[in-house]
């Protein structure tokens, strides 16, 4: 009787030398080889009177774009590529589970099915590593923004209450990689084993509307994560603090 392959942790598909490669990560590297496909067909196709596919594409381009505009005012610039970029790349992370084939094509070791593909974000390694990055990207502009100053946001000695505070803004910034990490975890992780387990059951037109949901919740993640990216970047280069 076949069962349902759910795991939750990335599975070893190959190696190279030492370094283990495993099906979440073997499935990043199609993301990024894609979308700098379709960036470069895209820039090269590009014309001053968009066509209604360009105009699909340019809508939610344009809507973060301004959204960054009203969210970080000058900073806007600066900022815009580096949280497209986080929408983008999880937003088709998201979506790679949903591809057929994905998580139902694999090699066959010891009786069981490993899968060949794995959405990246499912994949909780993959969600620290991306929480890890825009923590740091935080801090980074912060300390560019207000150079040392921005030390104070989290050591002082003026005052114990102000150093009690900088403790709490410490502890902050260390549970924005936990909640950045298992939001995006969580939610993805939950709906492929959502799909896979109503495949299972019930394989015939069933499972479509959870299909539905699932693409929107992949959106809404990559959104999610985009914007409070913008937020934090906001917030910590700021010259004022209270």
């Amino acid at each position: 009787m076949s069962k349902v392959h759910i795991s939750l942790v990335a599975e070893p598909v190959a190696h190279i030398g030492n370094f283990q490669v495993t099906n979440a990560l073997l499935t990043s590297w199609v993301v990024v080889i894609t979308m700098a496909l379709v960036a470069l067909i895209a820039s090269v196709r590009m014309k001053k009177t968009p066509s209604k596919l360009q105009l699909l594409f340019e809508l939610p381009y344009l809507y973060i774009k301004d959204l960054a505009h009203n969210v970080a005012g000058n900073n806007a610039n600066t900022f815009f590529p580096i949280i497209m970029t986080f929408f983008l790349f999880i937003l088709f992370s998201n979506w790679s589970g949903l591809i057929p084939g994905v998580g139902t094509i694999g090699i066959k070791e010891h009786d069981a099915l490993v899968p060949l593909f794995r959405a990246p974000t499912a994949d909780l390694n993959m969600t620290i590593a991306l929480a890890l990055v825009s923590v740091g990207t935080i801090q980074y502009y912060g300390f560019k923004s207000l150079g040392m100053k921005y030390l104070t946001k989290f050591i002082s000695l003026k005052n114990p209450i102000y150093t009690f505070v900088g403790l709490l803004e410490f502890i902050s910034e260390i549970s924005k990689i936990i909640s950045f990490a298992f939001r995006l975890f969580g939610n993805i992780f939950a709906g492929e084993v959502l799909l896979a387990v109503i495949a299972f059951l019930i394989p015939v037109l069933v499972p479509i509307p959870f299909y539905g949901l699932e693409i929107f919740v992949g959106m809404i993640q990559a959104f999610v994560f985009a914007i409070l990216t913008l937020v934090f970047l906001n917030i910590a280069t700021q010259h004022e603090t209270h």
